[in-house]
């Protein structure tokens, strides 16, 4: 099975499984002499883990890790550095029953195809669970950007029809004000009661999450085929449940004019060069101009809703489906550490990667 790794200079591969054993992270690149802030990362796990909210999936993982290689004494050593995460609230009798049934826009069927041997239980490899290592891995890659001056910062704009549109400074601790993680309370709020009514409902409901990255320097990224950008929007589409990604203007800059669109540069005070907008994103040609970098996810509206569906069975026959189990009502207050881990990794490969 490929496609199980990310980066080039800063690489991690992640490995197990919903309802397997474990799941874990191989960091390949991290640099030596790293004291690592194991309370931050656990921060950042606590921030993902389900059961943290009534908004989310009530599976109670604790997402206790263990350093087993790469570690030393305090430090990193700059050997492949491997977070384990053992599964201890994994219930497969939920899906036994529907072991033999494809559910409607999940990986049942794709990976029966590709494969031709799947493990049902909660979706296997294609969960969701398996994000615990790439939300490790990115709380590392955060400690190293952060000696370099660079902060990421995500939050959820949309859920649903409810947009926040929030242009405002945004910090983590106005994020985590609420639990649906809008910094504006009186949108949160609403987001919250409609994830509720979604849920009370036995349905779901999809949302947009927003990012951005400051401190990032002038220079990063390559031209052509591994522009910023498209390292961006490979990492983000490669989460579960992500249908679109944007930078910059996105497409409502399809709708503007050039002389509206075009960020003006000026010199700062300091004598740096810098835009009047930020239109581009932070990102021009593929590569950083020393703007915040700004992105958004799309996220789909989770695929287990608790309704009667009609579906096929693995033998081709028509099956009525009714799941059960633990599921998100709406995978965006839990995609917004997500978010977060993967724009670290892609900065801080294309970091060690400028030097």
């Amino acid at each position: 099975m490929a496609g199980n790794s990310l980066g080039k200079n800063f690489r991690i591969t992640t490995f197990g499984e919903s309802h397997g054993g474990a799941l874990g992270v191989v960091i390949d690149g991290c640099p030596a002499g790293l004291a690592l802030d194991e309370d931050a990362i656990r921060a950042d796990l606590d921030r993902r883990r389900p059961g943290q909210s009534t908004l989310v999936s009530p599976r109670k993982e604790a997402d206790a890790f263990e350093i087993v290689s790469g570690y030393f004494e305090g430090r990193t050593l700059g050997t492949p550095l491997t977070f384990l995460f053992r599964n201890s609230d994994a219930d497969d009798r939920t899906y036994a029953a529907m072991k033999d049934l494809y559910r409607p826009s999940h990986a049942d069927f794709t990976y029966a195809a590709k494969y031709g041997h799947r493990d049902w239980r909660g979706g296997g490899r294609a969960s969701a669970r398996e994000t615990v290592g790439r939300v490790a891995a990115g709380a590392v890659a955060r400690q190293v950007l952060a000696a370099r001056g660079v902060e990421v910062v995500a939050w959820v704009d949309a859920v649903g029809p409810i947009d926040a549109g929030f242009d405002g400074v945004v910090t983590r601790a106005l994020v985590e004000q609420s639990a649906v993680r809008c910094p504006d309370p009186a949108r949160a709020a609403e987001m919250e009661a409609l994830i509720r009514q979604v849920r009370a409902e036995g349905d779901t409901v999809g949302g947009v999450v927003r990012a951005r990255a400051t401190g990032v320097p002038a220079g990063w990224g390559e031209p052509v085929f591994e522009k910023l950008e498209a390292l961006l929007a490979s990492a983000m589409l490669g989460l579960p449940a992500a249908k679109g990604f944007t930078s910059g203007s996105g497409f409502q800059g399809a709708r503007m004019r050039g002389s509206a669109h075009n960020d003006a540069f000026y010199t700062d005070e300091h004598g740096r060069v810098r835009t009047r907008t930020n239109r581009s994103g932070g990102v021009q040609g593929g590569i950083s101009n020393g703007m915040p970098v700004e992105i958004a996810v799309a996220f789909k509206p989770v695929a287990t809703i608790f309704q009667p569906q009609e579906t096929l069975d693995t033998l081709g026959r028509p099956a009525v489906i009714e799941p059960r189990g633990r599921h998100d009502p709406c995978v965006v207050p839990r995609a917004v550490p997500m978010v977060e881990a993967m724009m670290a990794l892609v900065l801080v490969d294309v970091a060690l990667r400028a030097g």
